[in-house]
């Protein structure tokens, strides 16, 4: 029998598993509703965005789908490395064992649409576009939908499998949450950031950030930047600051902006056009939400995946790449179950829900905002980088390589350094409170 699958949301998590369902055979007919436009014929502004990083878990993701990884690998750089720029002008690298894949989030996304619509057509896959979650009918398995290109024109659809893939503000799991079935936690870290975006150095300058390396800042008051080459000779930048030590939030001139970056990023000021500065201001701060499900289903026809059943802090980088590690996951139990999906769904929770604690956890706590205990970490890493070579069945590998270059499930990356984290959370708490 053949099942109508809804997928709500048309992001990287949303689209991957159109593919891997679609893959399995002709068991599943597929409608994706997205509120945005067609990413692949309205250009979206890139002022409250950054680059995504794609390391090894969500590369493997992309890899199980024929030709996928090396069209996404055509539109991204490769990343070896970060260097931690110091107030003195020194540098301190710290090189990566596997390269990390930088690109922009809609160029991501249609790279994935133009892979699912070359392989099937409408009477497999249907995507509609403008079309917002307003809320769902467990019961009656019915969604209502606003089409924002028709002037806010209601519809009904009925579904037997529902995926919330709509992200941190997701609108399936907000009606979930009016359910007493679903317990959620939601709450904005105390960081927000704000993006930026400059022109690649020319080769005769003398400002030395390197194409192939993360470039990081980090000032006393918890304020960091990060900033990266991408194609088409541009840099993109984000810039995170606690929000009751706010520097950045109340610049009000381009020459108050460009002073700010001149004395504390020296290398960015450089490149910074007033133009730039001057965008920079009129960009409103973005905050970030995180979340944390007691469950990542609803009966035998629910599930949500990636940010909307487990949104998390940019720290870690790991956002997009859990999401589409979920994908591969709820893929297993569709073979272990034998694709019988009330089964799979349940188990996704089971299966699922521990490490998205876990990676909610890491994002939180993991990256230290004081520069003592950053330095720390530093010390931390490389110390265990050189006991795991020498003695690797009594030391673990470092806590962001496990992170940032491996598969090992979140949950057990936690175990392994919890008494570093219960360190950065109590640290940070206390550097928050100041």
């Amino acid at each position: 029998m053949i099942k109508k699958v809804v997928i709500v949301g048309a992001g990287p998590s949303g689209l991957l598993l159109a593919q891997y369902l679609l893959r399995r055979g002709d068991n599943y007919q597929i409608h994706i509703y997205e509120r945005r436009s067609d990413p692949r014929i309205v250009s979206f502004s890139k002022s409250r965005t950054y680059p995504i990083s794609l390391n090894e878990r969500g590369m493997s993701a992309l890899r199980q789908i024929e030709g996928l990884g090396a069209s996404v690998k055509a539109i991204s750089l490769e990343m070896n490395g970060t260097v931690f720029h110091q107030q003195n002008g020194k540098t301190r690298y710290t090189p990566r064992q596997t390269p990390l894949f930088t690109l922009d989030r809609t160029n991501l996304a249609i790279a994935l649409l133009e892979s699912l619509t070359s392989k099937y057509n409408n009477k497999q896959l249907n995507i509609h576009f403008n079309c917002q979650c307003q809320q769902v009918d467990f019961t009656a398995k019915t969604l209502t939908l606003t089409n924002i290109a028709e002037e806010d024109k209601s519809l009904t659809i009925n579904y037997d499998f529902l995926v919330g893939a709509d992200g941190a503000y997701s609108a399936v799991r907000q009606s979930l949450n009016s359910t007493e079935y679903l317990d959620c936690e939601q709450k904005d870290i105390p960081t927000d950031y704000k993006s930026f975006f400059l022109p690649s150095p020319d080769e005769k300058s003398n400002i030395n950030l390197e194409r192939d390396k993360i470039h990081s800042w980090m000032l006393k008051d918890g304020t960091v930047v990060l900033l990266l080459h991408q194609l088409g000779g541009t840099m993109s930048g984000v810039i995170y600051f606690p929000r009751k030590h706010n520097q950045v939030a109340n610049l009000s001139t381009t020459e108050e902006v460009l002073k700010f970056f001149r004395e504390n990023f020296a290398e960015t000021s450089q490149l910074m056009p007033e133009s730039e500065a001057e965008a920079f201001i009129n960009r409103p701060p973005s905050t970030v939400l995180t979340v944390r499900c007691s469950r990542y289903h609803y009966g035998d026809s629910v599930l949500l995946i990636g940010d909307a059943a487990h949104a998390v802090s940019p720290s870690i980088g790991q956002g997009c790449n859990a999401a589409l590690e979920d994908v591969v996951v709820f893929d297993q139990l569709l073979d272990e179950y034998s694709d019988n999906i009330a089964e799979a769904i349940a188990q996704f929770t089971v299966r699922r829900q521990p490490d998205g604690y876990a990676l909610v956890e890491l994002g939180d706590n993991a990256f230290p905002l004081s520069q003592g205990l950053f330095i720390e970490f530093i010390l931390r890493e490389l110390s265990a980088k050189i006991l795991h070579q020498i003695f690797p069945q009594r030391f673990s590998p470092p806590l962001f390589y496990l992170i940032s270059e491996t598969t090992v499930s979140y949950l057990e990356i936690l175990n392994l350094y919890q008494g570093w984290i219960a360190k950065v959370k109590k640290s940070n708490e206390k550097f928050l409170a100041i």
